[in-house]
């Protein structure tokens, strides 16, 4: 049985790792692996995670199972970030742990279909694991574009999607700092999706895997909470993988909000069961490392100051970015310095990408997309030097 699978198509992205490690010159500048980076090239274990971790060393006495919601603690500790203080929310909300942001969205994804929901409506570009989720949990996938040339969000294309979508479609959005764009809706732009959710009726499923990296806990989230308060329902994946450093402990949580408190119980009966059939239980230490650092007002300040330090590092690269426009002909690096978190789309060719590569030692995505945190102080004029060369040519 096994002879007769075919061959899957290597994953571009770790291709482009295994290049990036065999270039000999000392210059060279990846910008395609999406994690975060300090100026030393460096992705460090937060100090916060690091004292909490070490407090789990010296207090936790088992390693038995927590069951498939995992740390309860945890997910009740994010949950005034995520959600504020809203009393409306809080009384139809319930939360799970998960194997990462990824785990979230894949539950969510299965619980809609679960629950009636054939198809997602999903603005493009986006996450590649997007679509291969929703390839394998069998919806069916309606594509919408996302972003216009001039760098802003195309929330018409949105709402018009919204306007036109069935009663049992579902429709995936980014929270914040969208992957691979760095594009986000403005306030105003939240204000009309919700709306037009509420109005449709249609099941909103909010992907937030960047929180905090954008412009701030608070200001990252406040889209997400507009349409909260306005929809029904609504499915919300969430990540801590980035925003405290934990990407290969997997790090995830999964939120459902109900019409009402009574419709819970068999909402979350139904992930509950999805989830023992995926992963049985999520991994413990690093949801553990986060509830330790959230129930604690030291760690937690600490943990709030190394977050604002990676947002400030990345806003600075952004605004070197934006301030050398007239440098790279064509590529209005402008609205970079308008747009948040990791990522950012260079409308470059592919032969422009290649020359890239191989002449000046720059590393990315063939999409265009680059890690903004893959530049610092020491590098980002040498990468807006290349860009102009190969724009000129």
């Amino acid at each position: 049985m096994l002879d007769q699978l075919e061959a899957q198509a290597p994953d571009a992205l770790l291709a482009l790792i295994k290049m990036y490690a065999q270039d000999p010159r000392d210059d060279k500048i990846d910008l395609g692996v999406g994690v975060y980076r300090t100026n030393d090239g460096a992705t460090p274990v937060f100090r916060s995670i690091k004292a909490a971790e070490q407090r789990l060393v010296d207090t936790q006495d088992s390693k038995s199972y927590l069951g498939p919601e995992g740390d309860t603690g945890f997910v009740d500790a994010m949950k005034p970030y995520l959600f504020g203080d809203d009393a409306g929310i809080r009384g139809r909300l319930e939360g799970m742990q998960t194997p990462g942001g990824t785990g979230a969205v894949r539950l969510a994804v299965a619980l809609a279909k679960a629950a009636g929901v054939t198809r997602v409506h999903l603005g493009v570009p986006s996450w590649p694991n997007h679509a291969q989720i929703l390839r394998d949990v069998g919806v069916e996938t309606v594509t919408f574009r996302h972003a216009r040339a001039n760098g802003t969000a195309d929330t018409d294309a949105l709402l018009e999607t919204i306007a036109n979508a069935r009663e049992t479609d579902a429709i995936l959005l980014h929270g914040c700092c969208h992957n691979p764009t760095g594009i986000d809706y403005t306030a105003d732009d939240w204000g009309r999706i919700a709306k037009a959710l509420a109005d449709k009726g249609i099941l909103p499923i909010l992907d937030v895997a960047y929180h905090g990296l954008g412009q701030g806990l608070e200001e990252d989230v406040a889209g997400v909470r507009t349409v909260l308060v306005k929809v029904p329902e609504a499915l919300v994946a969430y990540s801590c993988d980035k925003n405290f450093g934990l990407y290969r402990d997997r790090v995830g949580a999964f939120y459902m909000v109900a019409r009402s408190s009574s419709g819970l119980p068999a909402i979350v009966s139904n992930a509950n069961a999805l989830a023992r059939a995926n992963w049985s239980m999520p991994p413990d230490h690093g949801g553990a490392a986060v509830r330790t650092v959230l129930c604690d007002e030291g760690l937690t300040t600490q943990w709030l100051e190394e977050l604002d330090e990676m947002r400030a590092r990345m806003r600075r690269v952004r605004e070197r970015l934006a301030a050398a426009d007239n440098e790279a002909p064509g590529l209005n690096l402008a609205m970079l310095g308008e747009q948040n978190g990791l990522f950012a789309m260079l409308p470059l060719s592919k032969d422009q990408i290649v020359k890239l590569r191989e002449d000046h030692g720059i590393y990315m995505a063939g999409s265009g997309r680059i890690n903004v945190a893959g530049l610092h102080a020491g590098n980002t004029d040498q990468f807006i030097a290349a860009l102009a060369d190969v724009t000129r040519q």
